[in-house]
């Protein structure tokens, strides 16, 4: 699915774009992949595997998610390039069609400028126009305050948690939590 360009200003006066990837923006994601996976440790990768990445697998996803009926991810561009990117998927199975999975990470230089929340009422636009979905669910590294409190002001509420879920190289282990967001039409 697609997402046409939005523009939106953030709280330092500049202007992001919200819009679906294109092959040009695909050198930058590959960048972005790994500048974000150093940045903290609530991301469920280190840098060196963002190796697995290619040029060419990344066209193969930014096009499948194009004609996609049931996914999309939205970047983020700032100054021409990319902050962050989000995702939205459900499945087209009916016993789960109504259940919508999102993420989103954005680089750190961008936290606080207002785009967590913008995305997220866009991403949440996305799934009321679907009327199958009636919840929206997430996953977040225990922890990660500043996630949970931008999730919590969108409406999710926590409705699970998974100990021991993320092991990092140096041994420690922190759990996961589920959250879940009702749809109201």
């Amino acid at each position: 699915m697609k997402v046409d360009p939005i523009e939106f200003t953030l709280k330092d006066g500049r202007t992001a774009v919200m819009r679906s990837p294109v092959e040009n923006d695909i050198q930058d994601m590959l960048s972005y992949l790994y500048r974000s996976s150093g940045e903290t440790e609530f991301i469920l990768r280190y840098p060196e595997e963002c190796d697995r990445y290619t040029y060419e697998d990344e066209k193969r996803l930014f096009e499948s998610l194009d004609v996609s009926e049931n996914q999309t991810m939205i970047i983020v561009t700032v100054d021409g390039r990319i902050a962050g990117a989000s995702t939205i998927a459900w499945s087209s199975y009916e016993k789960i069609r109504h259940r919508a999975n999102v993420s989103i990470v954005l680089l750190k230089e961008f936290w606080g400028l207002g785009i967590g929340t913008r995305v997220f009422e866009e991403l949440i636009r996305i799934a009321e126009k679907n009327v199958n979905i009636t919840q929206m669910e997430l996953d977040f590294v225990e922890g990660n305050e500043r996630a949970e409190a931008l999730y919590r002001k969108m409406g999710f509420q926590i409705t699970g948690y998974t100990p021991g879920a993320i092991r990092l190289r140096d041994g420690r282990v922190l759990g996961e939590y589920k959250m879940v967001r009702e749809i109201r039409r």
